[in-house]
């Protein structure tokens, strides 16, 4: 099985969805909410930090307002680009701003078995197959800690999660699932055990942390103190914002974006205050409330200017970007899965998205579909195909194929048809069949993406993980256990 992966690179296709003057109302917009509206910061250890370094901090609401200088001062440290690790060193991910690395989606709570094609709640094995056929497709490039393990107790629940995703892959482990100070110092034993020792994980982190903040303008304080641990490790961390227009952010994608913005610049830059020189991403899955009712949509054309909108902002704060794209709203793998994470997709890719995240959700990241994540990967490969656009040199004119053929021949005989007959997209799950086999099969890409999901489960085998080393993890979660 190929160790591949697949990225996004040097497109040639280009998207301007933001001036710089409207990234700069942007950027003002912010610091005047950090300044004067305040960010909530619920935890003692952050406060501290803030004080310490020149910030108003009311520690009875927790609000804390600082000055533009101090963000942007802080925000100079962060690193511009670096490496996330991974148990195979053929696949680290280059964290430049050139490539566009494909993730499963993250922390849902149920799943389509596989099998009986049943909803189900997910468990800690679930986690485990996701990530062994992940392992074996060339599109995911890292694991997003897919499924949440409602079978473990709730205390250790990530680490069984990041567990057992090592114990199935080789490649880049990022998990939302750490929650406290407590677990994240045992996360960061276990990342030492695989990476073999503290200053190896520093060169080579195998294992990054997402956070969500909590929007409007307020953080969770254990998810603070879970990051500030990340940083003193060296462990790459991001927040993700999932601010939405017309709930907990304004009607405008405007307003919303700066909200966001405020919520992950304010703790960035208080990455940055504690330790300067962590690396950290800035992260998004902004979208919009349906007016009708208010709740979470999960597609939409808001969703598709939000992918591209926050990449520029991430470049203009240096930083790479973690973008929320596909999870469709839609409850099965149909037209409007298609529609949305082709369109979302497309939007977050042609800027550029660092790691690109939500292969194998629908229902908007609740229920995980295996034959969704294969046609997720296909939409991945369409996008990967089309970004390098359209080559013009002496060999693609084929000026001496097309003398040889000349008017009305064929060019299926010509040996340059044969040299890139291979160049063309050769898609798995889109249907060209004739219309006469289809009618007959009467079978559609969800079948053909379901049974290769199950036959990845079945043959593929991930390098092995040192015995060793698992076991060493289930010493540090049975600690926490007991």
């Amino acid at each position: 099985m190929t160790k591949n992966i697949k990225s996004i690179t040097n497109p040639k296709l280009k998207l301007e969805i933001l001036t710089p003057q409207e990234v700069q109302k942007i950027h003002h917009a912010t610091l005047h909410i950090i300044e004067n509206v305040g960010v909530r910061f619920p935890s003692r250890r952050a406060l501290e930090i803030w004080e310490a370094n020149g910030a108003t901090v009311d520690h009875e609401s927790m609000i804390v307002k600082v000055k533009p200088q101090i963000i942007e001062e802080a925000m100079k440290n962060a690193p511009p680009a670096y490496e996330l690790g991974a148990r195979d060193p053929q696949q680290h991910l280059n964290m430049d701003g050139n490539h566009v690395f494909l993730g499963t989606d993250g922390c849902g709570v149920e799943i389509m078995d596989i099998e009986t094609g049943q909803r189900r709640s997910s468990v800690l094995k679930d986690a485990g197959d996701i990530a062994r056929i992940a392992d074996a497709t060339e599109e995911i490039a890292f694991h997003w800690v897919a499924l949440s393990a409602q079978d473990k107790p709730a205390e250790t629940r990530g680490l069984h999660e990041i567990k057992t995703v090592w114990e199935n892959s080789t490649k880049h482990v990022q998990t939302e699932s750490i929650y406290n100070e407590t677990e994240a110092r045992a996360a960061m034993e276990m990342a030492i055990a695989v990476a073999g020792s503290k200053e190896e994980l520093r060169k080579n982190p195998v294992l990054s942390l997402m956070q969500c903040t909590a929007p409007p303008l307020g953080h969770d304080g254990g998810s603070l103190d879970a990051a500030l641990v990340a940083a003193e490790y060296g462990v790459p961390t991001g927040f993700m914002t999932m601010s939405s227009c017309l709930t907990t952010g304004p009607a405008t994608i405007a307003g919303t974006l700066a909200v966001g913005n405020a919520e992950v610049l304010a703790v960035s830059a208080l990455l940055q205050l504690a330790y300067p020189g962590a690396p950290i991403f800035y992260a998004a899955a902004q979208t919009a409330s349906d007016p009708r009712t208010g709740v979470y949509t999960g597609g939409g054309p808001e969703d598709f200017l939000f992918g591209a909108a926050t990449n520029v902002l991430a470049d203009f704060y240096n930083i790479p970007l973690s973008m929320g794209s596909f999870a469709t709203g839609a409850k099965e793998p149909n037209w409007q899965a298609g529609l949305e994470n082709s369109m979302s997709t497309f939007m977050a890719t042609i800027a550029m998205s660092d790691m690109l995240l939500g292969a194998g959700f629908l229902h908007g990241s609740r229920i995980w579909s295996y034959a969704q994540m294969q046609m997720d990967c296909e939409i991945y490969s369409i996008m990967h195909k089309t970004l390098q656009g359209i080559v013009v040199d002496d060999e693609t004119l084929a000026l001496e194929a097309i003398a040889k053929v000349g008017p009305g021949g064929n060019f299926l005989t010509q040996k340059h048809t044969r040299k890139h007959m291979y160049d063309l997209f050769l898609p798995k799950y889109m249907d060209r069949r004739p219309y006469n086999v289809w009618e007959e099969k009467q079978d559609n890409a969800d079948d053909w993406a379901l049974e290769r999901a199950r036959e990845i489960l079945s043959t593929h085998q991930p390098d092995t993980l040192d015995l060793k080393i698992s076991a060493e993890m289930a010493k540090v979660i049975s600690s926490l256990e007991h």
